[in-house]
């Protein structure tokens, strides 16, 4: 496996690639931090803010996971609805769930702004309809999130004005535009973060592989150069924990997502495909995501893969699915294609918690497409649970159980694939 970047538009446009040393020596630390993608950057992050030392290790590079390669989209929400979760959390429990989709958006926005990172953000984003039922079901969220007292601007758009408001595009029913979220560029992001977190103390290292756990009072993580020691560990690996810890790797399942970006459009262009340069996303259940970059590519992404083999040829396999999309795209040149691994939990719900038989051993992972805002807020729940000791927050994420994906490591990619072609199938005949 390659262990540098994807060839992505991401990594053709990042701003500060320098790579981070490779740990050579044995070091001891308040804190060490298992994987440097959003949640690794973030928690160490919140820790060095809190005064800890911090250590973190990438087998890689920082970004080089999902945090670097995703679709840029920042918006609302913790994942599916949570109000199914009231029996494990309480009626305030899902409040402050309901609240910390909105509230982990303006954390990414806060930190953007307050400390200068260029990663080309824009607000607004579009969810769009694919039937008459999902556009009657904006209706009702669009309700709900007036009673909740939702600071930003939403409206409801027609399918009679969606082509010349939204998307020049005729598949749609309409959509419900949220001034509140938005886009960026995730890799710019997550390297700005990483800068911050040096320049807070924050050890980083890359091209260090973990090779072995010792677990006690000081954890012993041990790499081919190096041990690094330290009172708490955090594994924050998502997707790519695999067998270091097959108590966690089992409750996430990696699953592809994939992404082509085309040569720049012409600004007229650009306007009339994306009128006020929204995200966009669908409802399908193997969903379309795409937006327009800030030097006018169409990024267009999803085709959810769980296989657990990548298409040979990603153009080939996403170019059709632009093309239902916008058929006026269809002599504009790919100039970039690339994919990579989300982690996606059973119940669409991030997995936050401490392992009960080592309560110095603190994870997040299985954000479920929902990663970009998500992993910020489960950094500030593991530093205020690590710091203080306890976390509301903390308590509340940890309290919803997850089931382990059946079949064991070699089963789990294809009875999900089974399961998700019934859910399409379902979607077609329905």
């Amino acid at each position: 496996m390659n262990n540098e970047h994807a060839h992505s538009y991401y990594a053709a446009t990042a701003k500060g690639l320098t790579p981070y040393p490779t740990l050579a020596s044995d070091l001891v630390a308040d804190v060490c931090v298992i994987g440097g993608g959003f949640t690794g950057v973030n928690t160490a992050i919140e820790l060095a803010q809190r005064g800890l030392s911090v250590i973190v290790l990438e087998g890689r590079r920082i970004g080089w996971g999902a945090s670097g390669r995703n679709g840029g989209q920042l918006i609302r929400g913790i994942g599916h609805d949570v109000s199914g979760f009231t029996r494990y959390v309480g009626e305030d429990g899902v409040r402050y769930l309901e609240r910390a989709g909105i509230d982990s958006v303006e954390l990414v926005g806060n930190r953007i702004r307050e400390h200068g990172i260029e990663c080309d953000l824009r607000w607004g984003f579009c969810e769009l309809a694919n039937t008459k039922a999902q556009f009657s079901a904006f209706k009702t969220e669009r309700d709900s999130l007036a009673e909740s007292g939702y600071a930003h601007e939403t409206r409801l758009v027609g399918p009679e004005q969606i082509r010349e408001q939204v998307v020049d595009s005729s598949v749609y029913a309409g959509g419900l535009v949220d001034m509140g979220s938005g886009h960026l560029h995730p890799l710019n992001l997550v390297l700005g973060e990483a800068r911050l977190a040096q320049s807070l103390g924050v050890q980083i290292f890359e091209q260090s592989p973990v090779l072995e756990l010792i677990h006690g009072s000081t954890v012993q993580v041990r790499c081919a150069g190096g041990t690094v020691r330290a009172g708490s560990l955090v594994l924050a690996c998502n997707a790519h924990l695999e067998e270091l810890e097959p108590k966690l790797s089992g409750k996430v399942l990696p699953a592809g997502s994939y992404i082509i970006a085309t040569e720049p459009l012409a600004p007229e262009v650009a306007a009339q495909l994306i009128p006020q340069n929204l995200a966009l996303c669908d409802q399908k259940v193997g969903l379309d995501y795409y937006r327009l970059s800030a030097d006018r590519r169409l990024l267009f992404g999803g085709a959810c893969h769980y296989s657990g083999r990548d298409p040979a040829d990603i153009t080939a396999y996403m170019r059709p699915q632009m093309l239902k999309v916008f058929p006026q795209l269809r002599d504009v040149r790919i100039d970039y294609q690339w994919g990579g691994r989300i982690g996606i939990s059973a119940n669409r719900f991030p997995q936050v918690g401490r392992l009960s038989q080592h309560p110095n051993v603190f994870y997040a992972q299985g954000y479920s497409g929902h990663g970009l805002n998500v992993t910020h807020w489960c950094a500030k729940l593991l530093g205020e649970a690590i710091h203080a000791g306890h976390s509301r927050g903390f308590d509340v994420f940890s309290a919803v159980p997850h089931m382990t994906f059946p079949g064991g490591p070699m089963l789990r990619s294809p009875l999900l694939a089974l399961g998700m072609f019934w859910y399409r199938l379902r979607e077609l005949v329905g």
